[in-house]
């Protein structure tokens, strides 16, 4: 079985077009997809993460 693909953040901000900064305040709120710390600190996601938190954010159309 193949491991999941995993995005380094500059990936991810590249993606969303935002700046590192403003991926942290988001994650500060507690929003934002899923992180993977590795050992040496540096940070991962995981491509089914990213697109399962992208779809969350998608607006439901009004009734």
């Amino acid at each position: 079985m193949p491991s999941p693909k995993l995005l380094k953040l500059s990936e991810v901000l590249a993606e969303l077009n935002m700046s590192r900064a403003a991926f942290y305040r988001m994650r500060a709120r507690g929003l934002g997809p899923r992180i993977v710390k590795l050992p040496n600190h540096q940070i991962r996601v995981r491509r089914a993460d990213l697109d399962n938190w992208l779809t969350g954010q998608e607006e439901q159309p009004a009734a």
